[in-house]
């Protein structure tokens, strides 16, 4: 009988091991978990940190950016009227022209050019084919050339883009 009770004991000897392995591997797990969360938890924070740091930077740099000025109008009157000479027939042109600036002092300054603008879009305006003026893309080119040759006077006279573009308020062809 003495023999029959050993090998229970026996086996249940064997059986702790496995058991004591399991609760080590299991706290191995554990603690492995413990430290990939804590790492984790760490990167998380401080990159939010960092996020939060650039908004600052962002936020303090942007004062310094100037703010783009609204823009100002300066009707040229009178209307512009020129005349073309087209298969022995003669035609007209008038356009009423707006500059768009967006600095006054600059635009005070381009003010005392004034007869030499209106020279350079008079001249301009009379060089053009009339049957090119009468599509929209030939009016939106000679827009474009006027702005051209604006700035361009702008600059030499002043030392500044001061008109950003010039603008057709009216344009009758006849």
């Amino acid at each position: 009988m003495a023999k029959k009770e050993a090998p229970p004991a026996a086996a249940s000897a064997e059986a702790k091991p496995p058991g004591k392995m399991k609760l080590i591997i299991l706290i191995a797990v554990i603690v492995l978990l413990a430290i990939g969360l804590s790492v984790g938890a760490t990167w998380f924070l401080l990159s939010k940190g960092d996020s939060a740091a650039e908004q600052q930077a962002q936020a303090s740099a942007e004062p310094a950016v100037p703010l783009k000025q609204p823009a100002i109008y300066e009707e040229l009157s009178p209307a512009f009227v020129v005349n073309f000479t087209q298969q022995g027939r003669a035609r007209y042109m008038q356009v009423s022209v707006a500059l768009m600036a967006r600095d006054q002092l600059a635009l005070d300054a381009l003010k005392v050019h004034m007869p030499v603008l209106r020279n350079r879009l008079v001249m301009l305006f009379s060089s053009q084919d009339f049957n090119a003026l009468m599509t929209p893309v030939g009016k939106e080119m000679l827009r474009q050339q006027a702005t051209a040759s604006v700035q361009e006077l702008a600059e030499k006279e002043t030392g500044k883009l001061t008109v950003e573009q010039v603008l057709f308020t009216n344009i009758v062809l006849q």
